[in-house]
C-alpha cells in the first residue's frame, strides 16, 4: 500500500471515529451544569446571567434547533461541529500550503 493511500486511509478513520464520538458518544454526556455554571450558582449569581447573542444560532446550547429529540439534536450538533471544524481547518492548510508554494517558487 503507497503512502499516501496510508495517509488517506488514516483520514477517513479519523474522520469516522471524530463522527461516531460527536454524533453517539455525545448522547451520553452529563446534563449536569458545567464548572462556570455550578461556580456561579454556588457564588449566588447564576440568576443574573443573561442570554449571549448567539443563544438564538440553529447550534445555541449544544444542539440543532427544530430537532425534537434532545439526543439526536446533541448528536446532529456534535456532528455539523466537527465537519465544520474540519472545513475550516482543511481550508486553511490549503491555504498555507498554497502560500507556502508560492513563496518557495518566487525564491528561485
Amino acid at each position: 500500500m503507497s503512502t499516501a493511500r496510508r495517509g488517506r486511509n488514516l483520514w477517513v478513520v479519523g474522520l469516522a471515529v471524530a463522527l461516531v464520538v460527536a454524533g453517539v458518544v455525545s448522547w451520553y454526556a452529563s446534563a449536569a451544569p458545567d464548572g462556570l455554571e455550578w461556580a456561579a450558582e454556588q457564588a449566588g449569581f447564576l440568576d443574573t446571567a443573561e442570554d449571549s447573542a448567539a443563544a438564538a444560532s440553529p447550534l445555541a446550547d449544544y444542539g440543532v434547533s427544530g430537532v425534537g429529540s434532545e439526543r439526536l439534536s446533541g448528536g446532529l450538533a456534535g456532528v455539523v461541529g466537527v465537519l465544520v471544524t474540519l472545513l475550516l481547518a482543511g481550508g486553511l492548510a490549503l491555504l498555507l500550503r498554497h502560500r507556502s508554494r508560492d513563496a518557495a517558487t518566487a525564491e528561485d
